[in-house]
């Protein structure tokens, strides 16, 4: 947590990126387990990249829903212990979904649901946001300076 002249450093920032989009894949799958495990029959990938499973019209799709808002919220978490920096906050947010959009769209088409739409801005929005209130608020900490007195 030194923050002194920024230094362009491209291979940290892709780790950085790498590992955030691994810990909101990891943190969805661990929540869409608890959720929607138990009320369908056999867990795949739809739950995680089709847009059809995001939906307002029964329980599962609400239970998926929940799983992406309380993963947003755990990303916001990782932004502090993985990125640190408030003002990085909103790339770093967007990347992961941008991402998310794009392997969405390779796995099963442009998300054609509105529901989808909503709830990945308000996913990046929540993310984004929280992730920026918390990085503020450590760097806004005092810095605890000890002083020894000699004895002399």
């Amino acid at each position: 947590m030194f923050y002194g002249t920024l230094v362009w450093d491209p291979w940290l920032i892709v780790v950085q990126i790498v590992c955030l989009q691994c810990l909101y894949y990891l943190t969805l799958g661990f929540f869409l387990s608890i959720f929607v495990g138990t009320r369908v029959s056999r867990m795949s990938l739809v739950y995680f990249f089709d847009y059809a499973t995001l939906t307002i019209s029964t329980v599962t799709g609400w239970c998926v829903i929940a799983s992406f808002m309380l993963s947003a919220l755990a990303g916001a978490g990782y932004l502090l212990l993985l990125i640190e920096r408030a003002k990085k906050c909103l790339d770093f947010s967007a990347t992961v979904y941008i991402v998310h959009l794009f392997i969405c769209i390779f796995y099963g088409g442009w998300p054609s649901s509105i529901t989808w739409w909503v709830v990945n801005g308000t996913g990046i929005a929540v993310m984004a946001l929280l992730g920026e209130y918390l990085c503020i608020r450590r760097e806004l900490k005092e810095i605890p300076i000890t002083r020894f007195r000699s004895n002399v």
